[in-house]
């Protein structure tokens, strides 16, 4: 899903727009030299009417997103926040940036938060559940917000790696109470790096804006060196090269998502024709929302799914993250962030996450890309039919 693939000449007027009208890189301010451009504030709203959202916030990355996003929702020490055991580090990366306990639940066939284990996580601590949507497909939302709602808990999206998907027509991100966006370089819209924060709740989108910026308010009645503050902040702020980048992918967006969900449904029915084989793939709760990202199917034991990646990567085939970066997207293997948790209670990790190891383990997902054409999909079904039957 790399938005680095259209990058073109639209972006690079873009930036020089920037240059060209006062080189005011900073987001804000220096009104008298930058010829009202403001590129961030333009990509915000754009971002924002895109979605259908009330607001949005942008700032430098989708961990910056996320803690912005938790601060926002007042998260802090003595809060526990559930998320699950297949993401990747960043997003607990940013509970612990805040303080709080991050605590897992298991992944079911979606590769995404399994709602029947995240019934068994919630504590009286649980402040907010952020359920995150993998490789593209949205997690089970119907059955995590009617958890949710039941106990009063806020959900936070982790949209990452789903830009531009929906869950039964809402954009996925606008579902919960506040959502995040990572914008790196791997990502559908790419600012290089770059994140964003949506919500429709004023009070969350202040809040966020207002800690992105080391606690300025933006008060209009005061100059920025006499701006109000209330609480302490940190600065996540986007520069305007990033802004200007970010509005020239969204026009693009639709019909790169358009052509990645063409290209996913040609490599799968090229993959369901090989004779012999019966792969599970994964579950997609909605497959109308799926963004395209990736084709991902489970092999009868890891030992196999093992043996099959390994003769696709001597073949120049890479994954999506699986099973190549599995160790930065699967909790079980985090003792150096959750090796103290006080609900590991002797147990190791991989013992916490059972369901979620084994399904894992035997997946292999094979990335989508805007610029695949009709002979580098058949040679990859081509070439994964070889390694299965060697398998």
């Amino acid at each position: 899903m790399p938005g680095w693939e259209i990058i073109g000449e639209e972006e690079r007027r873009a930036v020089n727009e920037v240059f060209d009208n006062g080189a005011v890189l900073f987001r804000q301010s220096f009104a008298g030299l930058r010829n009202n451009i403001y590129k961030v504030k333009d990509f915000e709203m754009a971002f924002a009417k895109y979605l259908g959202a009330g607001y949005a916030h942008a700032v430098t990355s989708g961990t910056s997103a996320l803690k912005v996003a938790l601060k926002a929702l007042k998260v802090g020490p003595g809060d526990e926040v559930i998320t699950q055991a297949h993401t990747y580090v960043a997003t607990v990366e940013a509970i612990l940036e805040c303080g709080a306990m991050p605590v897992m639940t298991e992944v079911d066939w979606t590769l995404n938060m399994d709602p029947a284990d995240l019934t068994c996580k919630i504590t009286p601590r649980t402040k907010v559940i952020i359920p995150v949507h993998m490789c593209g497909v949205a997690a089970r939302m119907d059955d995590i917000m009617a958890i949710a709602g039941q106990r009063n808990l806020a959900v936070l999206e982790d949209t990452a790696q789903a830009c531009g998907g929906t869950y039964h027509g809402k954009p996925l991100g606008t579902i919960g109470a506040v959502g995040t966006f990572s914008f790196d370089h791997g990502k559908f819209l790419t600012t290089g790096e770059g994140g964003m924060v949506v919500t429709d709740k004023e009070a969350l989108y202040l809040g966020a804006r207002c800690y992105a910026d080391h606690g300025h308010e933006d008060n209009p009645a005061f100059p920025r060196g006499e701006d109000t503050r209330s609480f302490p902040g940190f600065n996540y702020r986007m520069m305007e090269l990033q802004g200007a980048i970010g509005l020239e992918q969204l026009k693009k967006l639709p019909g790169s998502l358009a052509k990645h969900r063409a290209n996913k449904t040609a490599l799968k029915q090229a993959i369901q024709a090989i004779p012999g084989q019966h792969l599970r793939f994964r579950d997609i709760p909605d497959p109308g929302g799926d963004t395209g990202d990736a084709v991902v199917f489970f092999l009868e034991t890891p030992e196999r799914a093992k043996r099959v990646a390994r003769a696709l990567q001597q073949k120049g085939i890479g994954f999506k993250n699986l099973p190549d970066a599995l160790n930065w997207h699967y909790a079980g293997t985090w003792d150096h962030m959750l090796g103290k948790a006080e609900w590991l209670k002797g147990r190791t990790l991989e013992d916490c996450f059972k369901q979620s190891g084994e399904i894992l383990r035997r997946a292999i997902a094979l990335p989508i890309f805007y610029k695949m054409d009709e002979a580098r999909i058949a040679a990859i079904a081509m070439e994964l039919k070889m390694a299965l039957a060697q398998a």
